[in-house]
């Protein structure tokens, strides 16, 4: 997905309503106004295909006049996508069996291309390294599954497994040794520091509406930082200084907050004379 398709999402994952675009008539007008104006109602067409979107005719809405509709809803597969690819509550409130699913593999070392491509997608799905050729996760491995019905396996290449330890190991061991905890620590604490950053001026001038605009992009930029390396792991295996759950509860009372701010936007009448 393209990066401006990706920001566009995580946009209406705030809001869905009002667009943070850096000019007074883009904040103050309707969302299909500012789209249309910008070129983006053929991007919310083919969303809407993708069924990431969801676009409800209004009763006064004139597809003719706008190009859009009026109601427009983030689909539950849209909202994960603007989320990274996972949502951390269903993660974390998932009931965990017990098993943990290993993703073991044997690529020979001229394949290093390979290689990587497998390590990179096991860290982009919040798998746990044991070793270079050995990732674990506690979540159902239902997607790569699929993915290798698909091909042919050589199981003495890739294998996935289901286990449970069976020499006295904790899952709290297992746990901290599969991911790095402290480097995550660090992520998320870079992360609520562009938190405490969010520009709290009212909105009545053409540098506080570009200001929140660009900080809604370093929100996400950082967000994306400190998410994609955590595994999201079900409550009963978060070890006790954990602090996404911290940051993901700062991050909706801000979200609120900056959604606040824009509904309440007044501009001056100089400022809406020269927009």
């Amino acid at each position: 997905m393209k990066a401006r398709t990706e920001e566009l999402l995580y946009q209406l994952l705030w809001t869905c309503d009002q667009a943070l675009h850096p000019t007074f008539r883009n904040v103050t007008g309707t969302f299909e106004q500012w789209a249309y104006r910008n070129g983006l109602s053929r991007q919310l067409s083919a969303l809407a295909k993708r069924k990431l979107l969801e676009l409800e005719p209004g009763p006064d809405c004139s597809e003719r006049q706008t190009g859009l509709s009026r109601a427009i809803r983030l689909t539950k597969a849209g909202r994960l996508q603007a989320l990274g690819g996972r949502d951390p509550e269903t993660c974390w409130n998932r009931r965990w069996d017990g098993r943990w699913r290993l993703a073991v593999f044997d690529i020979p070392n001229e394949e290093t291309r390979m290689r990587d491509r497998l390590r990179r997608y096991f860290r982009q799905h919040g798998f746990g390294c044991l070793q270079q050729s050995v990732w674990i996760t506690p979540h159902p491995i239902s997607q790569e599954k699929e993915l290798l019905a698909e091909a042919k396996v050589d199981v003495k290449s890739l294998i996935l497994m289901e286990a449970r330890p069976c020499a006295g190991e904790t899952d709290a061991e297992i746990v901290a040794g599969a991911w790095d905890f402290e480097r995550l620590q660090k992520r998320y604490s870079e992360y609520r520091e562009v938190l405490g950053a969010r520009p709290r001026a009212p909105l009545n001038s053409e540098s506080a509406a570009k200001a929140l605009q660009t900080w809604v992009r370093q929100e996400q930029a950082a967000w994306l930082r400190a998410a994609t390396l955590d595994p999201f792991l079900p409550n009963e295996l978060l070890p006790k200084d954990y602090p996404g759950k911290t940051a993901w509860r700062e991050r909706a009372e801000v979200i609120r907050k900056a959604g606040a701010l824009m509904r309440g936007f007044a501009p001056t009448p100089t400022d809406s004379n020269q927009s």
